[in-house]
């Protein structure tokens, strides 16, 4: 019995003080050349809260809007703010940096987290406001220190410096003398991730209506890597978000590989619901700090704003079969391969058609592909084209190739199986999984009848591989089945009388004989 998706929840955090000094390309930026007019330059481009809110992609990101609305929409759509918008979402909400500063307080179980006692006793009247903050976590806000503590730990005690509109309010301490995986900057890293991963959870809880209790397991498929210098990588991100956002009878891990670690996630989720070893396991993931930034040079040099100012979060929960929540079809997912090969063909025919082909279907079958929904207003300023789009195309004209599809119908193809792309580029946040929430609501409505949830992965960023990795599978509107009733049970009494039958032809047969 296939196990089925219950519900998702999508949260981004606006952080533009976070992209200036946490994001990777500013810290490679004030290292190699700290006088550059781009990091001068940097602070006029930052946006708004309201800003960000406002941006089409942000909406349909927490549900708000639809991937198609944004087809309507010509050129950039930066410049192109909804009106009415809203920081709340069917699914999630956009939460601005200074709340976001205080749940990170509240993940943060060895305070190594200080903020200024006028920015908490000013922040957390906000944030107790919260709908999805309960009495245990207003529990946990510390009430600050005062500015020259923090001061002096980020100006001799190797502390990572907290900021709000450009001014110190924060820092995060070291938490071992020696042990650079315990540094103030992984450290921060890493709460960021967790605090984010927290934020949808909470939000899952909200948008499937299940009991925390009822929660079995939590995989986390983030970026970052947590431990110290005798295990580095040993983790878990997955329990520490659960801990927080009181998810007491889960346990939890996490799985890493890179972009593609969140359909792997969601694979080896649904196999342990469907084998039975659990009954309900969330997916989740937070937002990566180092990712915010990646591209602000060119938007900065073609005078947009930074687009890369949110953190992106997200989380699945995949339960037993109810009989109407689309399936996650387990015995048809796509891998790549040791042996595979890194070509563009050789990679979507292991993900895509390989998949298809043990199923019976044609590449046409699938009604919607998600593929790496990268955002393009961020990616082709960078000269990174659009991602989605260039997913598509290569899909269909493998389908030109297999005699599935017409070479004049690409285009149409591209249109009706793709979607423009509108998730924030952190890596692991657009890699298939910003549709499934859309996806559940149109395979239950009827509107399509299969999807495919691609994830990708570049393995040689960590130096170990040249290996290129992808992993996908299909969701599928329900058969109609449950993991509570099976249609070839029978009732005792049917039982009884199928035994006392075969007693009958027993006796009939021996007195044959």
């Amino acid at each position: 019995m296939n196990s089925v998706l219950k519900g998702t929840s999508y949260v981004l955090v606006h952080a533009p003080d976070m992209l200036v000094h946490g994001g990777t390309t500013q810290l490679t930026e004030r290292i190699t050349n700290p006088d550059s007019e781009y990091l001068k330059n940097l602070p006029k481009h930052l946006r708004s809260f309201e800003d960000a809110v406002t941006y089409m992609p942000n909406q349909v990101y927490i549900g708000n809007n639809k991937p198609e609305n944004l087809n309507s929409l010509e050129g950039a759509w930066y410049d192109k703010p909804v009106k009415g918008a809203e920081r709340t979402g069917e699914r999630g909400e956009i939460m601005p940096q200074d709340e976001f500063y205080i749940l990170m307080q509240v993940s943060d179980v060895f305070d190594l987290l200080l903020l200024e006692k006028g920015f908490v006793s000013e922040t957390r009247v906000k944030f107790e406001k919260h709908p999805l903050v309960d009495d245990e976590m207003k529990a946990l806000i510390r009430e600050g220190v005062e500015i020259g503590e923090i001061k002096n730990a980020v100006e001799n005690e190797h502390a990572e410096g907290v900021y709000q509109d450009g001014k110190l309010i924060g820092c995060v301490k070291k938490a071992h003398d020696i042990d650079e995986n315990l540094s103030s900057h992984i450290i921060l890293e890493n709460l960021v991730s967790k605090a984010s991963a927290v934020l949808s959870l909470l939000h899952l809880i909200k948008a499937t209506g299940i009991e925390k209790s009822e929660v079995d397991l939590v995989l986390d498929c983030s970026e970052e890597a947590v431990g110290d210098m005798n295990q580095r990588g040993g983790g878990n991100l997955a329990k520490a978000a659960a801990e927080t956002a009181g998810f007491k009878n889960a346990s939890g891990a996490d799985i890493r590989a890179f972009c593609a670690a969140p359909v792997h996630a969601i694979i080896q989720a649904a196999a342990l619901v469907a084998s039975g070893t659990h009954e309900n396991v969330v997916v989740a993931a937070g937002g990566s700090i180092a990712k915010l930034g990646m591209n602000a040079k060119d938007h900065v040099k073609k005078e947009m704003p930074a687009l890369e100012d949110v953190m992106g979060g997200f989380a699945v929960l995949i339960s037993k079969n109810d009989g109407k929540s689309p399936e996650i079809l387990s015995a048809f997912t796509g891998k790549h391969n040791v042996g595979t090969g890194s070509s563009p063909q050789a990679v979507i025919t292991s993900l895509v058609t390989d998949p298809l082909d043990k199923m019976g279907i044609k590449i046409s079958d699938i009604d919607k592909y998600s593929v790496e929904m990268q955002n393009p207003d961020v990616t082709k300023p960078a000269g990174a084209g659009d991602v989605p789009l260039a997913n598509y195309k290569m899909i269909a004209a493998l389908g030109v190739k297999r005699g599935e599809l017409e070479r004049a119908g690409i285009d149409d193809f591209t249109k009706k199986h793709g979607m423009p792309g509108w998730a924030p580029t952190q890596g692991h946040i657009p890699s298939g999984v910003p549709y499934m929430g859309f996806a559940r609501e149109a395979l239950m409505s009827g509107e399509i009848e299969r999807t495919m949830i691609v994830g990708k992965g570049s393995l040689f960023l960590g130096r170990m591989t040249n290996l290129f990795d992808g992993v996908s599978f299909i969701m599928q509107k329900n058969s109609g089945g449950s993991a509570d009733s099976d249609s070839n049970a029978v009732s005792e009494a049917e039982v009884k009388k199928l035994i006392a039958e075969a007693m009958r032809e027993l006796a009939r047969s021996m007195g044959a004989v």
